[in-house]
């Protein structure tokens, strides 16, 4: 059997990141005096770390006397901690992933090592450039533990520069942006600019504040491209989607095809007929030859994570907190109406929307898909 090909690019371009940035101007729209104002080139960017006061720092990093953090140092410590890795970001309010990056930076910890020695500390609070208005912060926080310690076969969060090879572009939430590879993307702060250091053993998320879950996983799921509705009888049916492979991996991929019932494509979460569906496996597809994105043709950059630097290639595949993609081509479909859905099962055995199918904390249920074979 042939090896199924892509059929678009695995990396996401920048500019072809779903945004859903926040801000009144947004952030990416200012230009020239404001842009300079708002610390957001890289000449102007700065870095602040300090302690809301419950907390002991040596060295606070500050605006005020000139030692916050600024660009070219966070580049430079790059170059001896410096991290590249896949990761695909996603709103857990929006169910299809917002785009693939390779993103580079350095870990937070390598970070925090410059405000000195630290004590009687529970968490790390951080926010970006919201307009100079307290009303507009979009603050997160991490556990000052999960920071400074992440075992070897994980992913620290890292404070990052460069997006697929390139400058972090001020519409991705450039010049700098926190990473949190395990998380959905409101974790991911964009127009990095202060990190507090606190006692607080509370999470101060904006999202926690808006009724949603401030450690907010990641989730392994199928997602459904777009893609005719209509096929003729006798032609071969490809269709493509993505999997976001979550905080418990992928094993695969696997779909469910029956006659329409005309209810719209609709199925009650406790419909009898999810018990007794019959789901076949898809094709999920290898690490590609052209990463796109931006990169060159053929080329992927050397130590990413993940990759085997000996050969260039992923150790697994598909990599956690990035997207898999998966095809199934269906033959010799009579003509009638059909109702397609795809799932995943993840490394531990749990099929979509399990084991957290509460959708609050991310958008997982099953996509399915309605199309005719004529005759």
């Amino acid at each position: 059997m042939d090896t199924p090909k892509a059929t678009k690019s695995f990396l996401t371009r920048p500019e072809n990141f779903t945004d859903v940035s926040r801000g009144k101007p947004k952030p990416f729209t200012l230009t020239g005096a404001a842009l300079e104002k708002a610390r957001l080139t890289t000449a102007t960017w700065r870095l602040e770390i300090v302690s809301d006061g419950s907390t002991q720092v040596a060295h606070p990093r500050k605006l005020e006397d000139n030692t916050a953090i600024d660009y070219a140092t966070l580049v430079e410590l790059g170059k001896k901690h410096g991290i590249k890795f896949l990761k695909a970001m996603q709103c857990n309010n929006i169910a299809q992933p917002l785009g693939e990056g390779l993103w580079e930076g350095v870990p937070l910890r390598e970070v925090l090592k410059l405000a000195g020695k630290v004590n009687n500390i529970r968490r790390v609070y951080y926010w970006g450039f919201h307009n100079n208005d307290p009303a507009q912060i979009f603050q997160c926080s991490l556990c000052y533990n999960h920071v400074m310690e992440t075992p070897p076969w994980d992913l620290p969060p890292f404070v990052a520069y460069r997006l697929n090879g390139e400058p972090i572009s001020l519409l991705r939430g450039g010049p700098v942006r926190m990473i949190v590879p395990w998380a959905h993307g409101f974790k991911s702060v964009k127009w990095l600019q202060r990190i507090t250091l606190t006692n607080d053993y509370k999470a101060n998320d904006t999202y926690a504040l808006q009724n949603n879950d401030p450690d907010s996983y990641l989730k392994t799921a199928a997602y459904l491209d777009d893609g005719p509705q209509q096929f003729k009888a006798g032609e071969p049916i490809t269709l493509t989607g993505t999997a976001m492979v979550g905080w418990s991996g992928l094993k695969r991929v696997e779909y469910w095809l029956r006659p329409d019932t005309g209810t719209h494509g609709r199925l009650a979460e406790d419909d009898p007929a999810w018990q007794k569906a019959e789901w076949k496996p898809c094709a999920i597809l290898p690490p590609p030859e052209h990463w796109g994105g931006s990169l060159p043709e053929g080329v992927m950059p050397k130590d990413v994570w993940g990759f085997a630097a000996a050969t260039g290639k992923p150790k697994d595949w598909p990599l956690r907190f990035s997207i898999a993609q998966w095809t199934v081509t269906l033959e010799r479909l009579a003509a009638g109406a059909y109702e397609f859905r795809a799932r995943t099962i993840d490394l531990n055995g749990f099929a979509q929307p399990e084991p957290r199918p509460y959708q609050k904390s991310g958008m997982n249920l099953v996509q399915g898909k309605q199309f005719v074979v004529t005759a």
